[in-house]
């Protein structure tokens, strides 16, 4: 069976049992457990479709029931495989196919103001009313952060990492007050309420989810914070004015490859020559990679991930200057974890809201994205940007540390 032979050559450091559609058992590398872990494929084509393009193939098949993972738990069954895999890719055939889509991309995507907004709706907008249940459900409950997380300490709480991750990036922007503020992608406004909070300043935040509007705004009035805080449903390239400080935090992986240089102009335009910039993004140790097939069809259509040399040469032409790079490791992982598992804990309740495929679909993608941050190339960014020296203290991070 030539699924079996793959799974064979992927798992060197332990191992599972395969099981195909008649019933046949096939071991695979070298079980350590008395209960392996049993993958059973309950459908002929899995033979042929995970050896052509497994990377959408195995997703789909679990979305649909055709795959039964057994005596593990999927985040389980990935953490293992992704661990034998490394950075590799699974197949000749994937990769090829890989490269074959990342040239396809490469010429159709073209990520203007109205595709983006129906791309970004896709997924922060899923299911309307639902949506907002959704990520009620396994979001933190005071800021509803949907970035990475920081966790200072092993035993920080999923609300005290985010809480973190803020005021860790508060800080790089080093904010005076009465200053006036940008955030580009504001998600559900914790980032911008806090901003608010803690240093007094003028924050506008904005997004193309309409439902992440209506929710900012009705929080802003509800937190006595809309003297303070603003928030407008537009395209980043739409913005006019001046500011002094501009963030923007899981924005950059939605831009599309042909849109850095016209992102990273439009943050030189709008910030003042005495302003910092800040974007967090995930980003890929590797050099540039096409995005992941299940991914892009299922959860962020028109987003991928950016390489560090996809980033810098873009934002060099417009003359910013990079003044500081942090690569936040196994800091993403942990925050995946969090959220599956509160997700997983009302599997029932979201179940209701949508459908068992859909429960299942969500489940990969934060497995799948847990085990990647793990043990594949998925690392986290955070770039801060100056026109000038003068913009940032001489003590360089002493006072992002203090």
């Amino acid at each position: 069976m030539l699924v079996a032979r793959l799974f064979s050559k992927i798992f060197k450091d332990d191992g599972i049992i395969l099981v195909d559609y008649t019933g046949q058992k096939y071991i695979c590398g070298n079980p350590k457990s008395n209960k392996p872990i049993t993958v059973k494929l309950l459908k002929k084509n899995l033979n042929w479709k995970l050896i052509i393009n497994p990377d959408l193939s195995f997703p789909e098949a679990y979305m649909n029931g055709d795959i039964v993972i057994e005596n593990a738990s999927l985040i389980e069954f990935l953490d293992l495989a992704f661990k034998n895999i490394g950075r590799k890719e699974i197949t000749t055939s994937a990769y090829i196919i890989k490269k074959i889509f990342q040239l396809w991309r490469f010429l159709s995507n073209y990520n203007l103001p109205l595709k983006s907004k129906k791309d970004i709706q896709h997924h922060y907008d899923v299911g309307g009313r639902k949506g907002e249940k959704l990520y009620d459900i396994f979001l933190d409950k005071k800021h509803r952060q949907y970035s990475c997380a920081y966790f200072k300490n092993s035993n920080d709480t999923l609300e005290q990492a985010q809480q973190n991750k803020l005021d860790h990036i508060i800080k790089k922007l080093n904010i005076k007050p009465g200053s006036k503020i940008l955030d580009i992608g504001c998600g559900w406004g914790g980032l911008a309420f806090e901003l608010a909070r803690q240093k007094q300043c003028e924050v506008l935040g904005i997004s193309l989810s309409e439902n992440q509007i209506k929710y900012c705004k009705e929080k802003s009035k509800e937190f006595n914070l809309d003297n303070q805080v603003s928030f407008d449903l537009i395209d980043y390239r739409h913005v006019k004015g001046k500011f002094d400080r501009i963030v923007s935090v899981g924005m950059a992986e939605h831009l599309g490859k042909k849109f850095y240089k016209t992102y990273f102009k439009k943050i030189n335009d709008l910030l003042k020559d005495d302003g910092i910039g800040l974007v967090h993004t995930i980003g890929s140790i590797d050099r540039p990679q096409p995005p992941a097939p299940f991914i892009q069809k299922y959860i962020f259509p028109g987003g991928i991930v950016p390489s560090l040399s996809d980033l810098i040469s873009p934002i060099e032409k417009t003359g910013l200057i990079v003044n500081d790079i942090e690569t936040l490791i196994r800091h993403y992982d942990k925050t995946l974890e969090g959220w599956l598992s509160r997700f997983l804990n009302k599997r029932s309740e979201i179940k209701d809201l949508f459908d068992e495929k859909f429960v299942k679909c969500w489940e990969f993608y934060l497995a799948s994205c847990s085990s990647a941050f793990k043990y594949r190339d998925l690392v986290v960014f955070q770039l801060q940007l100056v026109k000038n020296f003068d913009a940032i203290p001489s003590n360089r991070r002493d006072y992002i540390y203090s």
